[in-house]
């Protein structure tokens, strides 16, 4: 059944080779031989097939030890007289159930009551259907004559998901799912949707579309303003430590116990040395003076030092002293 779709029951009668004899619940769930599976029946309308469909088929298939799954579905004609349109063509619900991993068999064109003839002919040991009464074709609940037969199994439904869910998701966001079509090339005509309709659509199609574009755009100028900004921080933080490092080696080199001190102080010392006069060596002889020179005669001419007079008179009676000399000497 993994492997390959389920098979279709055939319309004249079942191909069960075993005797049927009924079996009871507690009979059914002790076991049975195995060319004597527990026939089990389950049917349903199965439009638009969906997860809570498949677990009901799950539980019904995994009622007994050994079980043989039939899965009865109606077609659209009694459908639509008892229950009302469907979704999905009666064809489509077939194969849908036919790929489902616990159907073993399909009976297609199922009846809408069930009776002894119909359980007889197909050798149904219990029928599986949720417990909720299911009123319809008159009836308060359709299932009630076989649960006083005793071959009723209930199952639970799921909560949150069925068809009329679905299909009210559909009708609410109907705008939506129209739009969506046209945009893939649907017609107006296809979707029953007026002129006026339409033009509206697709105006707010060329809406989305801008808006999306513009949201694009902002998307780019985040990336780009992010990636200048982590752009910026690496510049930053490399320019601190740049700079960090500048100081550093200024400090090193211009500071108080910094290398340019010490070159200045050296240089300042060799130079001080350099520009001092040197002494005289201490072992070093007298000087003296040469014979072949004899000192020279003091010049007649060379005037006594005296000191200068501390008034005007006695600068001019100085001066006609000096030239009464001069007189006698003449």
């Amino acid at each position: 059944t993994l492997i390959e779709p389920a098979i279709f029951t055939p319309e004249t009668s079942c191909e069960c080779r075993a005797p049927h004899e009924k079996l009871t619940v507690e009979q059914a769930r002790l076991g049975t031989p195995v060319d004597r599976p527990v026939r089990i029946y389950a049917d349903g309308i199965f439009d638009l097939f969906h997860s809570g469909h498949a677990r009901a088929l799950m539980q019904a298939k995994n009622l007994f030890p050994n079980a043989y799954l039939i899965v009865g579905v109606c077609s659209d004609e009694l459908t639509h007289k008892f229950k009302g349109f469907t979704v999905m063509a009666e064809e489509e619900r077939y194969e849908a159930l036919r790929h489902c991993r616990y159907v073993d068999e399909v009976l297609r064109d199922a009846p809408w009551t069930l009776t002894q003839e119909f359980l007889e002919k197909h050798k149904i040991d219990f029928v599986a259907h949720d417990d909720i009464p299911y009123s319809s074709a008159g009836s308060e609940d359709v299932y009630k004559h076989i649960k006083e037969a005793g071959m009723f199994v209930p199952t639970k439904r799921t909560e949150g998901i069925s068809t009329s869910d679905l299909i009210t998701r559909i009708v609410r966001d109907y705008d939506v799912y129209a739009r969506r079509n046209l945009q893939r090339g649907y017609t107006a005509k296809e979707l029953n949707v007026s002129y006026i309709n339409e033009k509206k659509y697709r105006l707010q199609n060329q809406v989305d579309k801008m808006k999306e574009k513009v949201r694009t755009v902002e998307e780019k100028s985040k990336h780009f303003v992010y990636r200048v900004e982590e752009k910026s921080h690496d510049l930053i933080q490399k320019w601190e430590e740049k700079s960090r490092e500048f100081i550093g080696n200024f400090l090193e080199l211009f500071g108080p116990d910094g290398t340019w001190k010490q070159m200045f102080q050296d240089r300042s010392g060799r130079m001080i040395q350099a520009l001092s006069p040197r002494g005289s060596p201490s072992n070093s002889p007298p000087r003296e003076f040469s014979p072949s020179r004899s000192p020279s005669p003091p010049s007649r001419w060379a005037m006594p030092r005296t000191s200068p007079p501390s008034s005007p008179k006695g600068a001019s009676a100085s001066i006609s002293s000096m030239s009464e000399g001069d007189e006698d000497e003449k």
